[in-house]
């Protein structure tokens, strides 16, 4: 079935509020509604971010300092007014990260009529995007979930890493708040207790609560993802599943490397899930196969599009962001065909995972034939962005190696004790040390 003809009279806007220049779902999204002839612009971290070089970019803006809701939503109306020809005309919104889903959904009241967003609130996606409440929600439903502990002091938190069993996984409740700098992450693998102290210790830093989670052990074909998109009706008009090939940081981080492959039990899963929630909009679910026990854990919910969902990009072009156009101004979405087998790699992060580990991590298997392989940053008819983000990694690259020098060299640099003169000249008995 062929894909209904967009009405390209609806422009959209890409919104993304992290300081991520190596975003590259936002390019994808940029690619796939652009090459379907609809007008896109863009509010990112610059004005010069690489995805602004994209051939299919009108216009990008940077996000507003301090990304606050009231502050965005002002700059999406003065978008809206300067992109369509009059007041009544309406723009598809396109969050790409978790605090713009958030901050959209708290203003939709003010946006209606003018901005176009799925039927959310701000305490409908907080009960999945907020890591915590996502293992209430699990417990709720009875869905497969890592093991996970909320502890209210750092001997608390140790004693709960005991018991859960080193290493564990430590996350922040709501990563969105992490302030740039700080060199905390999103979620990090915690192997003693003396580590588990020292983060906790960050908490009134980070900005929300730690939780630490059982580690379920990593290997070969355990990676899963669900990327789809519930439409206004309550249906999930599109949604496929996906598995990890190669990752960043090796065996544990992003998709690197993807590859379409069918997964019943992932697939009936998540739908089951968006159903019970009565979810509206695009997501992007990660499980992960407990050998122990058979099940499928779900690690996280995404109320966005997930940074590869270009890997599900069928035939006829119909990916998730496609879906989200075509329903919000009132077209039909045509069920997805599957091309399994479709592979999907971003070249920066595939490098990095290549390096720390060459060996292929998973091989084919039977379901997945032969299909041309959809990069993230470079293509033949855009290839801008890709040289803009090569230039911009490699400086990247560069800071951190230096930073690292620099740490090496510090920790090496030897301590002399120094005797301070005494008032008659001769040494006292005060010391210091030089660094």
């Amino acid at each position: 079935m062929p894909v209904p003809p967009f009405d390209t009279r609806v422009p959209a806007v890409l919104v993304r509020l992290d300081r991520n220049p190596f975003h590259h779902g936002t390019l994808g999204a940029a690619r796939s509604l652009g090459r379907a002839g609809i007008p896109v612009h863009a509010v990112v971290e610059a004005a010069d971010s690489p995805v602004a070089r994209s051939r299919y970019v009108r216009s990008a803006r940077p996000r507003p300092g301090p990304p606050v809701s009231t502050e965005l939503a002002a700059l999406l109306l003065r978008v809206a007014a300067e992109i369509t020809d009059t007041p009544s005309d309406p723009v598809l919104a396109v969050p790409l990260d978790d605090i713009s889903a958030l901050a959209l959904a708290r203003r939709r009241a003010d946006l209606a009529g003018r901005v176009l967003l799925p039927e959310q609130t701000e305490e409908q996606l907080l009960k999945v995007a907020d890591k915590a409440a996502l293992a209430a929600t699990c417990a709720e439903l009875g869905l497969p979930h890592p093991r996970t502990e909320l502890p209210a002091g750092a001997d608390e938190a140790a004693a709960m890493a005991w018991a859960l069993g080193l290493p564990v996984v430590a996350k922040w409740s709501r990563p969105w708040l992490l302030p740039t700098g700080s060199g905390l992450r999103s979620t990090t693998i915690l192997r003693s207790l003396a580590e588990v102290r020292e983060l906790y210790g960050r908490t009134p830093q980070a900005g929300s609560r730690l939780l630490l989670q059982e580690l379920l052990p990593p290997g070969r074909g355990l990676d899963w993802f669900f990327h789809g998109y519930a439409d206004s009706a309550g249906g999930c008009a599109a949604g496929a599943t996906g598995r990890k090939e190669r990752s960043w940081p090796d065996g544990a981080g992003l998709t690197a490397v993807g590859r379409w492959a069918p997964n019943p039990e992932v697939d009936r899963t998540a739908r089951a899930l968006l159903d019970a929630l009565g979810y509206r909009g695009v997501c992007d679910l990660d499980f992960r196969l407990d050998r122990a026990t058979g099940a499928y854990h779900l690690l996280d919910f995404n109320p966005r599009p997930g940074a590869q969902f270009r890997l599900f990009a069928d035939h006829t072009g119909l990916d998730v962001v496609r879906a989200l156009h075509l329903d919000l101004t009132g077209r039909p979405v045509p069920p997805h065909s599957p091309a399994y087998g479709r592979r999907f790699v971003v070249e920066n992060y595939a490098a990095l995972s290549l390096l720390a580990s060459p060996r292929r991590r998973y091989a084919p298997g039977p379901d997945t034939a032969r299909q041309p392989a959809e990069r993230a940053w470079f293509a033949a008819d855009d290839p801008a962005p890709a040289l803009a983000m090569g230039r911009a990694w490699a400086a990247h690259l560069l800071r951190r190696s230096l930073a690292a020098a620099r740490r090496r060299l510090a920790a090496r640099r030897p301590r002399h004790p120094a005797t301070l003169p005494g008032p008659s000249g001769r040494g006292s008995s005060t010391q210091l040390t030089q660094r």
